[in-house]
């Protein structure tokens, strides 16, 4: 299928809906995940920057969802994608119920540095997942400093051993200088998606292990752009996408020379309901393919329209800044 002509403002507003997608858990601060779908002639888009993003970092998330509405997508190489289970920053006691919604996953990304917890808090979930996956990774969202994460890294290593730490410190000098003093492997995500020059982290030797995502990279095409230039391991994850985002993600890792890491692409088990019904994993697997939402699930899930108004505007802020 040839790309269709890129939208006008207009025609783009003219198809997009806004749905809010309830959860089960508070995952990064929010209850309520908020996505505009764009209904494309190649088929749909999602628009789901995180709503404290200024117009210049939530164009690419506006961009992404145009190439999916609006360009071919490229053949994938494999057709199923190992996806980590998610485990956002819950009581101990509550990871044998999170962790049931990601049947036969091996790999567990954990939640840590949360602002308001301990490390106590996280060595106990984290001690709580390692009891039932024998792979486990945690996510820091640069919250720790390099002493603190020093620290963490000793404490969560202590009754067993941590495939990563995800982008423990905030900065890329800071996670170079951590590489220097903890046998844990580091990754950065943050690092690559939120950066001006997303290869610099690799430059600096300041990661082990890149976690990329579409929407923030621009789509599809650019994270496969990004990913060729990137000589260490690829782990592509989810920006708390809705099925219909999920599916990116998803044909971004099946595009992927090799895979050497589960991807977090497993995050629709945090919503209540979904757009689409969409089928759990299979053996800690899931199907690269398309989705089409549900209509029915597109009205019930209807964002109110004061907050359709905010993503109308939040479209036409952005539109000019497409690169």
């Amino acid at each position: 299928m040839p790309p269709a002509a890129p939208p006008t403002l207009d025609e783009l507003l003219e198809r997009l809906h806004v749905v809010s997608l309830p959860m089960r858990v508070r995952f990064r601060g929010i209850d309520v995940r908020e996505v505009a779908l764009i209904e494309g002639p190649c088929g749909w888009g999602e628009f789901g920057a995180f709503v404290e993003y200024g117009p210049a970092e939530a164009a690419h998330w506006l961009a992404s969802g145009v190439e999916a509405a609006y360009e071919p997508s490229p053949s994938p190489v494999r057709d199923r994608i190992p996806i980590n289970a998610t485990v956002p920053a819950v009581e101990a006691a509550r990871v044998p119920e999170v962790l049931a919604r990601f049947p036969g996953a091996r790999t567990a990304k954990v939640k840590v540095a949360e602002p308001g917890q301990t490390l106590a808090d996280d060595v106990a979930r984290v001690d709580a997942v390692r009891a039932l996956v024998p792979l486990v990774r945690v996510d820091a969202n640069g919250g720790w400093s390099v002493e603190q994460a020093v620290a963490a890294a000793h404490a969560l290593t202590a009754s067993g051993p941590l495939e990563y730490l995800e982008q423990p410190c905030a900065t890329v000098p800071e996670l170079a200088e951590l590489r220097r003093l903890v046998d844990v492997p580091v990754a950065a995500d943050e690092s690559i998606r939120k950066a001006t020059d997303p290869l610099r982290v690799v430059r600096e030797r300041a990661a082990d292990v890149a976690v990329v995502k579409v929407a923030p990279l621009g789509g599809v095409s650019r994270l496969l752009d990004v990913a060729g230039q990137i000589d260490i391991p690829i782990v592509v994850s989810s920006a708390l996408d809705s099925a219909v985002g999920m599916t990116r993600g998803l044909l971004a890792a099946g595009c992927l020379p090799t895979l050497q890491h589960a991807c977090g692409l497993g995050t629709g088990g945090l919503f209540v309901e979904d757009v689409a019904e969409v089928p759990p994993p299979v053996d800690g697997f899931l199907p690269v393919g398309p989705v089409v939402p549900d209509r029915a699930r597109l009205a019930g899930l209807a964002a109110s329209p004061a907050r359709l108004d905010w993503w109308i505007a939040r479209v036409r802020e952005c539109y000019p800044l497409l690169p």
